[in-house]
């Protein structure tokens, strides 16, 4: 009797559950896409080294499988009209911008590092030296890299430029600390390294570039460097460097410049041996990346995942303009050549 009284009632709990369920599955499709975003399919795909991609190299390694939950991110990188909104919304200012403090400096430098002189200890950033006319070591990146006092976000060359003009280009200069804010603002947060190679692969799962395996059409898929790498490019797509958003194809699912143009930050910790250390006996599903981060070539400071390559990658030099490539950025730096999106999810969009 007793199992007859609580038929109804453990029937409705099962209804109440199914549609819980239901209601669960569906979210998602239910959530409007934001301006400027696209979904990306919760789905498993291939993270990392390609088997017929000859560039990979061992912080690429090995090629694992990994899950992960359907997200938006952006169509294209920030702005520098999303970011100028951001800022006279906010009155923020960028690292590139502030004065150096060399108290908080020298803690990311040898230990006996000499204090540098204060006309250098300026505000400014890492611009490209496209000026070079030889390189004697490729190993020797200092040669076409040049500390530009006075560079910064809204003055990307130094202080006589400008971006009078550039509001379709993506903003740069930026450090990972500039990104958060950034997205704290527009309730955003940074792609994971697995995201972002997740949105890159589109309705692939294992292809080396974004847009499969041929590398033949790089040039009219991606702004890379034409030529010979750092002395003279030929600019054969138009752009010399930096190129406006959306002046290639997008991926399959909407995307432009997932590869080239500039590098993108993400949340991951950059850690040459973290794909070493994972364990591939049980299933990965939304990894966040390393515990901590190692770099043998910068073993002072805290570095984060950058993705993508930008417009100065080279087949003869890094060939980083594949979904598996990876490098470090420090998080107080930054460059002519990182930028960075956001993601959101279904639950972030409904917070108040």
């Amino acid at each position: 009797m007793m199992r007859a009284f609580l038929q109804p009632i453990l029937l409705l709990f099962v209804f109440f559950i199914a549609c819980k369920k239901e209601s669960k599955s569906t979210s998602t499709q239910q959530t409007e896409t934001p301006k400027g975003m696209v979904w990306v399919v919760g789905k498993t795909f291939l993270q990392g080294a390609k088997a017929l991609d000859a560039f990979a190299i061992p912080r690429e390694k090995p090629g694992h499988k990994v899950t992960v939950d359907g997200f938006f991110i952006d169509s294209t990188e920030v702005t520098n009209a999303q970011f100028k909104t951001f800022v006279a919304a906010t009155a923020y200012v960028t690292i590139a911008e502030r004065a150096i403090d060399w108290e908080e400096l020298k803690k990311q430098l040898p230990q006996g590092t000499p204090k540098p002189h204060d006309s250098i200890l300026q505000p400014g950033s890492l611009i490209f030296n496209k000026n070079v006319n030889a390189v004697v070591n490729m190993n020797n990146y200092q040669q076409w890299w040049t500390w530009k006092i006075g560079a910064n976000w809204q003055h990307p060359e130094g202080p006589a430029s400008t971006i009078e003009g550039k509001d379709a280009f993506p903003v740069i200069h930026i450090a990972y600390e500039d990104a958060l804010a950034y997205c704290k603002w527009a309730k955003r947060r940074l792609p994971t390294e697995a995201e972002w190679e997740s949105a890159a692969q589109g309705n692939n799962a294992s292809t080396i570039f974004t847009w499969g395996n041929d590398p033949a059409i790089l040039t009219t898929n991606a702004n890379t460097w034409q030529g010979t790498f750092p002395v003279k490019n030929e600019s054969t797509d138009g752009f010399e460097l930096i190129a406006a958003v959306k002046s290639y194809p997008p991926n399959s699912i909407g995307l432009h410049d997932m590869l080239g143009n500039v590098w993108e930050i993400t949340s991951d910790l950059f850690n040459v041996n973290h794909y070493q250390e994972l364990d591939l006996s049980e299933e990965i599903r939304n990894p966040t990346g390393a515990k901590t981060s190692y770099s043998p070539s910068n073993p002072y400071q805290v570095e984060h995942v950058i993705k993508g390559g930008s417009f100065l990658c080279h087949v003869s030099y890094c060939a980083s303009f594949r979904i598996s490539a990876k490098m470090g950025v420090s998080i107080d730096s930054g460059s002519d050549h990182v930028g960075f999106r956001t993601v959101a999810t279904p639950a972030m969009l409904l917070e108040k």
